[in-house]
């Protein structure tokens, strides 16, 4: 079994990065789009400033304007983009050629099939979701199916449930927020017990 990555999605206080700089997932998520996870752009450079610099930061929107996106890219807040909305392959294509950047796109698994409608998306990984995503609730996950492209899986994991995910799907990736968090909000305690699960498989 390939080694099992790790991102933890939607850091929003200095106390969440300096969970992560001691537990060492590979991707951290800093979250524009509207959600009770969002920060600005500030706060982001504020918390990347002090990420230990073998973690990568991934910033997460939703249909939003090219210039924000490529302004927090060019600034090193963000090495990774994920797009969360309606973007279209015009929209992917234009955005890596002025970036170069590594670029995940989400995907609502609501059928099987519905990951193969991204086989040939110029987008370098999917991301498979429940629904609009940030639900904190999982999906059926033999509606993957074989996929293309390598995905991060996503959709109310916790600790409870993520080794039936790694044992029973061809992730990539966990994506994990809400399964990490108590009242809303990062649990360091929950971030170490997540990790030491994962590394069973790393």
């Amino acid at each position: 079994m390939p080694e099992i990555k790790v991102k933890i999605c939607g850091l929003s206080r200095i106390t969440d990065i300096e969970a992560v700089n001691n537990e060492k997932p590979d991707y951290i998520g800093f979250v524009f789009a509207e959600s009770k996870r969002k920060i600005t752009p500030e706060k982001a450079a504020e918390l990347r400033s002090l990420l230990s610099p073998k973690i990568l930061s991934v910033g997460v929107f939703v249909n939003e304007a090219m210039e924000k996106i490529i302004s927090l890219y060019q600034n090193n807040v963000i090495n990774i983009i994920q797009l969360h909305g309606q973007e279209n392959e015009q929209y992917i294509k234009e955005l890596k050629s002025l970036t170069n950047a590594p670029i995940i796109k989400a995907v609502s698994i609501k059928l099987k099939g519905d990951a193969q409608k991204y086989n040939n998306s110029s987008a370098d990984y999917l991301l498979l979701d429940h629904l609009s995503g940030g639900t904190g609730q999982t999906f059926n996950w033999d509606l993957i199916g074989e996929t293309g492209k390598p995905y991060f899986l996503a959709g109310g994991l916790n600790i409870n449930n993520v080794r039936e995910a790694i044992l029973k799907t061809n992730l990539f990736a966990v994506d994990v927020s809400s399964g990490v968090e108590t009242n809303g909000f990062k649990d360091a305690a929950k971030i170490k017990d997540f990790m030491e699960v994962i590394n069973e498989y790393r």
